[in-house]
């Protein structure tokens, strides 16, 4: 296929489909949906989508990214508020973190934030990437 087919046929794409940036949930729906009916498209066919379509693909992948990047982004949390978000999550008590803090007033206190928790006790616990949290205690 020629560039210039190539692009006139991205240019209808555009025109059929009119994706921009993503200001709500539901243009995100929308994006996403485009996005899942070319994936459908590419597992039907034999063959791969044309040039047109792996474009438009492309631009619908970077406008969902960019919208969920910002309308999901965890916030930064101090790493007491973490270790809680963990034991709720995980169905824990305070007596399943005595392998961390060593005694149950030690794991208490931490929680009372009356004794400084640091990132280290929630990574070796929970083999989290330092960035799941932002500050210290």
């Amino acid at each position: 296929m020629s560039t210039a087919t190539a692009q006139l046929e991205y240019a209808a794409l555009l025109a059929q489909t009119l994706p921009a940036v993503i200001h709500s949930e539901k243009e995100n729906e929308r994006c996403i949906a485009m996005l899942e009916a070319l994936d459908r498209k590419e597992e039907r066919k034999a063959e791969k989508l044309s040039a047109a379509e792996r474009r438009l693909a492309e631009l619908l992948t970077v406008l969902i990214e960019d919208f969920e990047q910002e309308a999901y982004a965890l916030k930064p949390a101090r790493p007491v508020e973490v270790l809680r978000e963990l034991i709720e999550s995980n169905g824990l008590k305070q007596k399943d973190l005595l392998d961390i803090f060593g005694t149950p007033s030690i794991v208490s206190e931490v929680l009372r934030e009356k004794r400084s928790l640091t990132v280290e006790h929630i990574i070796e616990r929970w083999r989290l990437s330092g960035r799941a949290t932002s500050q210290k205690a």
